[in-house]
């Protein structure tokens, strides 16, 4: 019976590794939208068997990462700016709320927790370079940090569950667009911003400030696309 157990918690353990890698690639653009995943490919990149491919492949499809085609197998799913475009108005109700909630009840270790997650992000953006991949991946890690530790105070465990799915679905959107350039935007000024409102207990100004900072964040992945 212990044996069981321990290979039902293998089997489990290399699903959700390989779910893990298969997402990363995915959002990161080493798995091109529309790419066709092949389960042998997929098998071999990753060094796990089929059944393990397939059951982090269905895990994906369920976020929307992937699609499921019936026999036809999987695909990475579609980006398009009219998706974009929906994604973060989903993400401006949802996040706008929990920021709301969080201002309002954060306290001394919340507000501790911001500051030490903008100075981190403050540090990678000093850090960020086209040419280093490293310092990309670094920037996104600190930006998701940063906006966790503005919306950590809010109870709702659904809307953090939202807020996750929406985030890494806008990263895949931003990838891009942090090499671009093609639209000049002052991010760490938006922060800074967002950051400043929180601290002086203005729910209602820190809720605008997210949604006009997901609203420059649509302008700017938009033009990278166009």
């Amino acid at each position: 019976m212990a044996n069981d157990i321990d290979s039902t918690t293998g089997s489990q353990t290399r699903i959700e590794a390989t779910y893990e890698r298969i997402r990363h690639d995915i959002i990161a653009g080493e798995l091109a939208p529309g790419e066709r995943l092949g389960v042998d490919r997929l098998r071999e990149r990753y060094g796990v068997g089929a059944s393990t491919v397939r059951e982090a492949l269905s895990l994906l499809s369920a976020e929307a990462l992937v699609d499921a085609e019936g026999q036809r197998g999987f695909t990475v799913s579609p980006i398009s700016v009219d998706d974009l475009v929906d994604l973060c108005e989903a993400r401006k109700l949802i996040e706008s709320a929990a920021v709301r909630e969080s201002v309002q009840q954060g306290d001394d270790d919340w507000e501790g927790d911001l500051v030490a997650a903008f100075h981190r992000l403050t540090r990678a953006q000093e850090r960020m370079s086209a040419d280093n991949p490293d310092s990309i991946r670094e920037w996104e890690h600190r930006n998701r940090d940063f906006h966790e530790a503005l919306v950590s105070r809010c109870d709702s465990r659904w809307i953090h569950f939202l807020l996750d799915t929406l985030m890494h679905h806008t990263e895949r959107y931003r990838r891009a667009s942090l090499t671009s350039g093609s639209v000049k935007r002052d991010v760490h000024g938006e922060h800074a911003a967002l950051m400043q409102a929180a601290l002086d207990r203005d729910a209602d100004r820190a809720a605008q400030l997210v949604v006009e900072h997901i609203d420059h964040t649509v302008r700017v992945i938009a033009a990278a696309h166009s």
